[in-house]
């Protein structure tokens, strides 16, 4: 089931030109999901528009939404589907809050 929301969100984000996606398995590592995705974009509305696109695609197949933050100010939204969880950043925030490093042990998948 995780496996397929992460293909799922995977997929909105790269329609909406989403940049550098990386995706971490947390299994084993953290409670909170089972999958942290990654990913940047360039303004404001791209942020929003990827973040609505992982929303409404997981929708459309069935699953729920936990919870949104941070669409408002559009720097850093996250979408919480359950098992995996989605981090949009603004470019400049990604650099400063660097995930991929803090979360350095958990593997990256090569998601297609």
């Amino acid at each position: 089931m995780s496996e397929n929301l992460l293909q799922i969100a995977y997929k909105a984000i790269d329609d909406k030109h989403g940049e550098d996606i990386v995706v971490l398995n947390m299994q084993n590592i953290s409670l909170l999901a089972d999958y942290f995705i990654i990913c940047h974009g360039n303004s404001d509305r791209q942020l929003q528009a990827i973040a609505r696109e992982v929303q409404e695609k997981a929708e459309e197949n069935g699953y729920s939404i936990k919870r949104v933050e941070g669409f408002d100010s559009a720097r850093w939204i996250l979408v919480d589907l359950g098992d995996v969880v989605v981090h949009i950043f603004h470019k400049d925030e990604r650099a400063f809050y660097n995930l991929e490093r803090l979360w350095g042990d958990a593997p990256q998948l090569d998601i297609q």
